[in-house]
C-alpha cells in the first residue's frame, strides 16, 4: 500500500530496479503506475466516491453531509470530490463536515449540530466506519433516522447491522479481502508464466452492500472472506 509516496517511493524504485515484481496494493491508485509496479489492486476514490453519490442522488437526496475523518488526507479528500460532483450534476448540495479521527463523541457532536442548524440536511456520506458510527448515533439522537439517508465506505459489523435493519441507505465496499487474494495470485503467475494484467489498475471496486445483500455479506464477513 503507499498511503504516502514521497516517504515509500524510493524503497518501491529500488526494488522494481533491482528486477523485483511488486504490486501495489489499497492506497496509490495515482501513483503506482510511475512508479513502475505491475498492477495496482483496489479502489480509485474519486470514482466511488461518485458512484455514492449517484446513489445517494437517486435515493432522492438534496441536501447533504460529507463528513471527513480526516481532512487533508488525499484519498479521503478525493472520496467527497468525487460525492460532492456527482451530487452538484443531480442538482444538489454538499457541505463537507470536518471531524476528529480520535474523538467519536465531539465527532457525533459536530453532526447533530450540523443537523440543528441546517435541517435540510437529507443525507449524510462518511468515509470509513470511524465516521459512520458516531453519524448513526447522532441521527439516532436527534431522531431522525426516517428522514436523513445515511451511507458510508468500507465495512464493520455494526456498519453491516444498521444496513440490514434498514437504519443505513448503503456501504461503499472496496473488497479488502480480495486486495490481498489477488496479488498473491497476479505475482505467482508472473513469477511462473510470465503473466501480465494490461491495465495499470485492477480495480476491486467501488461494490455496494445494500439491505438486500447485507446478510449474506454479514455470513460471509464471519467467515473471513469479507
Amino acid at each position: 500500500s503507499i498511503p504516502d509516496a514521497d516517504a515509500l517511493s524510493p524503497a518501491i524504485q529500488a526494488a522494481v530496479d533491482a528486477g523485483i515484481p511488486v504490486i501495489s496494493i489499497n492506497s496509490g491508485s495515482d501513483v503506482a503506475e510511475e512508479l513502475g509496479v505491475l498492477t495496482h489492486v483496489g479502489q480509485t476514490e474519486y470514482e466511488a466516491g461518485f458512484g455514492g453519490g449517484e446513489r445517494m442522488a437517486e435515493a432522492g437526496v438534496t441536501t447533504a453531509l460529507c463528513v471527513n475523518q480526516e481532512v487533508g488526507n488525499a484519498g479521503l479528500d478525493a472520496r467527497c470530490e468525487g460525492f460532492t460532483d456527482a451530487m452538484t450534476e443531480a442538482g444538489a448540495t454538499v457541505e463537507v463536515l470536518a471531524v476528529d479521527l480520535a474523538d467519536p463523541t465531539g465527532s457525533q457532536q459536530r453532526v447533530e449540530a450540523a443537523l440543528s442548524e441546517n435541517p435540510d440536511v437529507d443525507g449524510v456520506l462518511t468515509l470509513g466506519p470511524t465516521g459512520a458510527l458516531p453519524a448513526l448515533e447522532a441521527l439516532r439522537s436527534a431522531n431522525r433516522l426516517a428522514e436523513v439517508q445515511l451511507a458510508t465506505f468500507d465495512l464493520a459489523p455494526e456498519v453491516l447491522e444498521a444496513i440490514a435493519a434498514g437504519e443505513m441507505l448503503f456501504a461503499i465496499d472496496q473488497q479488502q479481502y480480495l486486495q490481498g487474494y489477488l496479488p498473491i495470485t497476479l505475482l505467482t503467475l508472473y513469477q511462473e508464466n510470465l503473466n501480465t494484467i494490461a491495465n495499470p489498475i485492477l480495480q476491486t471496486g467501488p461494490g455496494f452492500v445494500t439491505e438486500e445483500n447485507a446478510e449474506r455479506v454479514i455470513q460471509l464477513s464471519e467467515d473471513g472472506t469479507r
